[in-house]
């Protein structure tokens, strides 16, 4: 596959977040870009605003015939008929983690990989270098708000990436400097076992390039194991750790702290978003901008004026009466770092989450999880699972959840909401969840305010 020689490549599965930087990659590059959705949503009205083709039936007679190269999602089903087609006439037909293995050939690459973390760390470290002036391709799995996108690019011949664990996709990169966040046991449906799945983060880290960097989050089980030629671990305080956060004050909704490393310093940086995680999440992005050498003032600067990550603990609505907060959250660690943060900086309220579970598999090998984290809330609504992917599984409902969880639950349909919303004050407010509970907002919104 030679990027630089394709000239109309087709998208199965466009609308995804990682399929949708991929095609704006190719998009500004010149390149004839079209494909298929099951379902228009913002993210592809958008793609076709920026002139790229799209339709949403699985229709042989809609495709491009004259594609050079054909890009395929692994949630689409391989009896979907467009890739049968495209099989059946001798197309060449790759996954998105295939073209994301080309660039990082090609380019400087900077990679963040972990069960959770990876949205915002990416996204941060990619406008660390652009605001500062530096420069990188960035391809994102969330839209930033500072930029309104999930791609840009840049003559700078680096990319940062976000490297997906889903499907194994993130074993074909092979970086530069390589940032892993977390190995917490997650798509149980794909590796089967916690072992296996902690067995494919030690590969990543060994598909490092010669005198390639690790900046791994201390204390990570098996961390040991990690392989790289030069190795830093990082921590939100843990000062045993090579790069931390030390001084850590709240305030507003957001942070001041200072970032602590043996032979450099970085004081008083201020970020703006909600989330102690986010703390660490930025220590981890600041060791990247100051190994490629961006000084100090211009890391305090591009922090301070990083406005997140939609769903990413964003603020809807923060002021005296009511704070509303939604989250991508969908793993019981995300959960839990989620609420927990939530309760610190906005301590006497009374936190209600709304949580939408997200695949079967998933809530059914992790309930236990899910009913701890929640039950750190002071009430907690149930929507039923999103299932995503999968079929039902019998006797896997969000009723599961409910007999576990310690506080309050009750579980609705998503139309429910609403109208118990008008009749139930919500000080503090979370929507939770990886599915369409994201539809529920701007309505949440327009009520509460």
């Amino acid at each position: 596959m030679d990027l630089n020689n394709i000239q109309r490549v087709y998208f199965i599965g466009i609308g995804g977040i990682g399929m949708s930087a991929i095609a704006r990659f190719f998009h500004e590059k010149g390149v004839a870009v079209s494909g298929y959705d099951r379902t228009p949503t913002a993210l592809t009205r958008q793609l076709e605003a920026e002139g790229m083709q799209i339709h949403y039936t699985d229709d042989i007679h809609a495709l491009d015939q004259k594609a050079n190269l054909v890009v395929y999602t692994p949630a689409i089903p391989a009896t979907h008929e467009e890739l049968k087609w495209y099989r059946d006439h001798g197309f060449e037909v790759v996954k998105r983690s295939d073209v994301l293995q080309e660039i990082t050939k090609s380019l400087f690459a900077i990679t963040v990989a972990g069960t959770h973390g990876k949205t915002t760390v990416s996204t941060m470290i990619a406008h660390l270098l652009t605001d500062s002036g530096y420069g990188c391709n960035a391809f994102l799995g969330g839209i930033s708000v500072n930029y309104g996108k999930n791609f840009w690019s840049s003559d700078k011949q680096v990319a940062v990436i976000e490297a997906d664990e889903y499907d194994r996709s993130f074993l074909k990169l092979s970086p530069d400097i390589a940032i892993l966040t977390a190995m917490d046991a997650d798509h149980l449906d794909i590796y089967g076992t916690p072992e296996a799945m902690e067995e494919a983060f030690i590969t990543y880290t060994h598909n490092i390039k010669p005198n390639g960097t690790l900046i791994a989050k201390f204390g990570l089980h098996r961390g040991n194991e990690l392989k790289a030629d030069n190795k830093l671990l990082y921590s939100l305080q843990n000062d045993a750790a090579n790069v931390y956060a030390a001084n850590i004050r709240m305030i507003n909704g957001g942070y001041e702290f200072d970032v602590m490393q043996q032979d450099w310093m970085i004081d008083n940086i201020r970020l703006h978003i909600g989330g102690m995680h986010n703390v660490e999440n930025a220590v981890a992005a600041i060791t990247v901008a100051h190994l490629l050498g961006i000084s100090a003032d211009k890391i305090r600067a591009a922090v301070e004026s990083f406005k997140g990550i939609k769903r990413r603990f964003e603020y809807v609505i923060k002021n005296d009466h009511q704070v509303y907060i939604d989250d991508y959250a969908h793993h019981p660690e995300e959960l839990r770092a989620l609420i927990t943060s939530a309760k610190a900086l906005f301590p006497g309220r009374r936190c209600t989450v709304i949580f939408q579970p997200h695949l079967f598999t998933r809530t059914r090998d992790l309930a236990d999880g899910f009913a701890e984290s929640l039950s750190l809330a002071d009430e907690v609504v149930l929507l039923p699972i999103y299932p995503a992917r999968e079929l039902p599984i019998e006797g896997v409902t969000s009723e599961i959840l409910k007999a576990k969880i310690t506080v309050p639950v009750q579980i609705m349909q998503k139309e429910e909401v609403l109208d118990w919303l008008k009749k139930t004050p919500v000080p503090l407010l979370i929507t939770a969840g990886a599915g369409d509970i994201d539809q529920l907002k701007e309505p949440i919104s327009q009520l509460l305010h």
